[in-house]
């Protein structure tokens, strides 16, 4: 019975660092898609200061 307990918490121990670490690329994604969209912007921004100096 003890064998079975401790093969079940290291299972479920596994499955939260695998969840931890899918959180963790979500995460990253997330903030790589929004600096993304935030140099767009500001490239964007440079190109129109740019034309409307030149």
């Amino acid at each position: 019975m003890m064998f079975y307990d401790y093969s079940l918490a290291t299972e479920r121990v596994t499955e939260l660092h695998r969840e931890a670490d899918n959180a963790r690329v979500a995460s990253r994604l997330v903030s790589a898609r929004r600096w993304s969209r935030l140099a767009s912007w500001a490239q964007r921004q440079a190109r129109r200061a740019s034309r409307d100096l030149g």
